[in-house]
């Protein structure tokens, strides 16, 4: 049961105002901690379908400042894989283990963070090509199946697109294009498994200011945030959203 008391909002709010933040401006990678907040008021299951049409809302509001300054290409290939990545979380949903993708999506996103600060340190010289067009494809997959399980998509998604060298926009873009599909994908097979119900419904009207209100400062702090600073700081919420992913794995 979803109580809509002071509690409640303590904890959601800020989380749906930091979802909406990382969404609207830094690549979504962090944006699935949200659903992990939420968990610690309500049932898991309902924190999965209160959060979905959350961030359906937040991606509607970000479409118009990003319009037409994506890669499609890159989208294209992200979305290709990603669309049978849905079906197989959908699937798959009661039967397979969440955790194993956790933590081999954290492991990733942690080896290819720590990649960027060894190429970035002349450790390691970096390679001339950016990630072939499979490891997009896979990327996709990756991304759809564990935003279907945990709306944690993001850093998959992350980990292929910043190997492309787009610059803040085009990747802010991209990624806001890629889940405004993902995440349309997702909802009929969310309401088919009863994941939607009147409680959520209920939720999600309480909860939309604050999403929008997330939506709208992510979107100015991606305008005023220098390039550089930009990618360090992208770096640095996949490298804190692979070390929660492990430590959901694990714990």
């Amino acid at each position: 049961m979803i109580v809509l008391d002071a509690a409640f909002f303590m904890v959601a709010g800020p989380a749906v105002i930091f979802a909406g933040i990382s969404k609207g401006g830094f690549g979504s990678g962090a944006a699935f901690a949200a659903a992990s907040v939420l968990a610690l008021v309500i049932e898991p299951g309902q924190a999965l379908g209160v959060m979905l049409p959350l961030l359906m809302l937040i991606d509607v509001s970000t479409l118009r400042p990003y319009w037409q300054k994506w890669s499609i290409r890159d989208a294209a290939l992200l979305v290709a894989g990603g669309l049978p990545g849905v079906a197989l979380g959908a699937a798959l949903y009661t039967v397979a283990e969440a955790d194993v993708f956790r933590l081999l999506i954290g492991g990733i996103s942690i080896a290819f963070v720590a990649w960027q600060i060894a190429v970035a340190r002349g450790l390691v010289r970096a390679a001339t090509q950016a990630l072939p067009t499979w490891a997009g494809a896979l990327s996709g997959v990756v991304a759809g199946f564990t935003s279907f399980v945990s709306h944690a998509g993001g850093p998959p998604a992350a980990v292929y697109l910043l190997s492309r060298r787009l610059s803040k926009t085009q990747f802010q873009a991209t990624t806001v294009l890629v889940f405004w599909v993902l995440n349309i994908a997702k909802f009929v097979p969310y309401a088919a498994l009863g994941m939607f119900t009147w409680q959520t419904a209920t939720a999600n009207l309480a909860l939309a200011p604050f999403a929008l209100l997330g939506a709208w400062l992510g979107v100015r702090a991606h305008r005023v945030v220098p390039e550089r600073l930009f990618f360090a700081l992208t770096y640095v919420l996949l490298g804190v959203t692979g070390v929660k992913l492990i430590w959901d794995g694990l714990f």
